[in-house]
């Protein structure tokens, strides 16, 4: 079947003044939903996803409950994008929790465990996902508050969610982490952003290791160039309006093509995969 999804054929110049961006303020939209059905993969599942008011998150939250799955979606402070991907899982039967939080903080992701379990009970799926980034020709224009800001948020986080979730994990449960394309090639202008995510990869493999014999898979997705928020809230509006053209297939992709890598990871189907990255990034060889 041919896919619905039918990407823009430009993006025009902009940029937003605030992380991690405002999906609403996009021009034009991005695209979260391919409005084909689900096949149940997800059925009775619980996942947690940081990040999920709005880009790949969003993307996720609805693709999980188009397969079965209730989410607790964790935010900051962008609660007019929650609320839309709320009404967009709900759409689908499912129900959606949301909770603003700084993920930064462990005392808050164990708040996110914590009403997650009061609200459905259980824990299946743990989605790392929320990041921030912060542009930077020089290496010594990085202040120790941006990197402190950044290691947080992209890596800190993940630990602490993971540890807090542990207790209510259980065989067959997955996490999954999401890297970047960065992580393999380096960018120049987002050293501190490129290293949390590399940062992600190796506690990726090392947490598999670790859960192994406890029938808990870790997995992570790398993608390159996804059109989000967080793209017009980093970059001025030459690059933005540029973003994504040097990808083999000359475009950003949209959410809801990478949403998918999720769903798999998170089901059945992905079984003997623990400890591998998904590369969705439009035709990149990376040879990892």
């Amino acid at each position: 079947m041919e896919s619905t999804i039918k990407p823009p054929k430009k993006i025009p110049p902009q940029e937003q003044d605030h992380q991690p961006g405002i999906e609403k303020e996009m021009t034009p939209r991005p695209i979260y939903d391919n409005d084909e059905p689900g096949s149940g993969k997800l059925k009775d599942k619980v996942a947690i996803i940081t990040g999920g008011d709005s880009g790949i998150g969003r993307a996720v939250a609805i693709f999980f409950a188009k397969e079965g799955a209730d989410v607790v979606i964790s935010y900051l402070n962008e609660h007019q994008d929650a609320k839309e991907t709320a009404a967009a899982v709900k759409k689908y039967g499912k129900d959606a929790l949301l909770v603003a939080t700084d993920i930064s903080l462990e005392e808050n992701c164990k708040k996110i465990i914590d009403q997650a379990i009061d609200k459905f009970g259980k824990i299946d799926i743990l989605v790392n996902n929320a990041a921030v980034q912060f542009e930077q020709e020089d290496i010594e224009d990085i202040s120790a508050e941006q990197l402190d800001r950044t290691f947080r948020v992209n890596i800190y986080a993940h630990f602490f969610l993971c540890k807090h979730a542990m207790p209510h994990l259980k065989d067959g449960s997955a996490i999954i982490n999401t890297t970047s394309i960065t992580a393999y090639r380096g960018h120049e202008t987002l050293m501190d952003y490129a290293s949390t995510k590399g940062a992600i990869v190796a506690f990726t493999r090392s947490l598999s290791q670790s859960l192994v014999d406890k029938g808990i898979r870790v997995n992570a997705v790398a993608p390159g160039p996804v059109w989000t928020p967080l793209i017009p809230a980093s970059f001025d509006k030459e690059k933005v309006g540029k973003f994504g053209k040097d990808s083999p297939i000359g475009r950003p992709a949209q959410p809801a093509e990478i949403a998918p890598c999720y769903v798999f990871l998170a089901s059945k189907d992905a079984a003997f995969m623990t400890g591998q990255v998904m590369h969705p990034n439009g035709g990149t060889v990376l040879n990892t």
